[in-house]
């Protein structure tokens, strides 16, 4: 190559250069702000992905109508009619007055009341569908378990947990480790309100039992197993009085799905000084809640 046309190649090398420099710094910039992706839009996802979808709406959208949920031949054997009722008034007394309701898709109950020689009968039920207004945060059956829970605190029942352990396993040893009192393991604390372990040797107090409504603890306020969801139920004894004789009331909470059902049933004798039975009390109140769980499964 002649020197002449060797210089004309460098003049026009210093020419381009810089260009090319410029377009690759621009790529680069735009590489960066597009994070890689090339179509540019930042990307700021948390880990995870995107947002969890919200729950399905709850299985049921309405209630029933609860003076016509319950059927007559149940009706008339927990509330019998004396034979002193004329018709007009048979029919009354077993239609119910239904409770004031603003939303009857929300909450609606009937009360039914009979008064007979021997006993003043009172019966109640209630539905209750739960919204969860957040279903991001909880679907309507998680909220009405929340709302099942507190029900089962305002009774003073326990929540249901896993079962205790049925003892130690074979080949250990039972003996308590010194500086611990029998029945007690290594290290454990006191549960919160329990008296303290007395000191080794000295003499063991007993803890207070709280006694049973109906005197028999298999017919006490209790959680029941198999109904609906969840349910408990509630047996309370009004105090004797001078004149009157005591109440029974039994109530039945359970939850299926996204509803909650409340039955009361409430009795009391009309001669002083005798008691309504806890477990003919209870029988009925418990065979109408089935009933009910029955036709919310259908």
């Amino acid at each position: 190559m002649k020197p002449m046309d060797l210089e004309r190649t460098r003049v026009r090398s210093r020419r381009f250069l810089p260009g090319i420099a410029m377009l690759t710094v621009l790529a680069a910039g735009a590489t960066a702000c597009t994070g890689g992706s090339g179509i540019g839009i930042t990307s700021d996802q948390k880990n995870g992905g995107g947002t969890a979808a919200p729950a399905q709406p709850g299985k049921y959208r309405s209630l029933p109508q609860p003076c016509k949920a319950v059927d007559g031949k149940r009706l008339r054997a927990m509330l019998p009619a004396t034979d002193s009722l004329t018709t007009e008034q048979r029919e009354q007394l077993y239609a119910g007055t239904a409770e004031p309701s603003y939303d009857g898709d929300r909450h609606v109950g009937c009360r039914w009341n009979a008064q007979t020689p021997e006993a003043n009968l009172l019966l109640s039920v209630t539905f209750e569908r739960v919204v969860s207004y957040d279903r991001a945060a909880a679907s309507d059956d998680e909220k009405a378990h929340q709302v099942y829970v507190r029900r089962l605190t305002d009774a003073h029942l326990p929540f249901p947990g896993p079962a205790a352990s049925a003892g130690p396993a074979p080949g250990t040893s039972t003996a308590p480790s010194p500086g611990t009192s029998p029945g007690t393991s290594p290290g454990a604390s006191p549960a919160p309100g329990a008296p303290e372990a007395p000191p080794s040797g000295g003499p063991v107090a007993s803890s207070p039992s709280s006694p049973s409504p109906t005197g028999s603890p298999e017919l006490g306020s209790r959680v029941l197993e198999g109904l609906g969801s969840e349910g408990f139920l509630d047996d309370k004894l009004s105090a004797a009085g001078a004149t009157a004789a005591q109440s029974r009331t039994v109530r039945i909470v359970f939850r299926t799905s996204n509803v909650i059902v409340t039955v009361e049933y409430s009795v009391q004798p009309t001669a002083p000084g005798k008691v309504p039975p806890a477990g003919e009390t209870q029988d009925k109140a418990r065979q109408l809640a089935e009933a009910l769980a029955e036709r919310f499964s259908e």
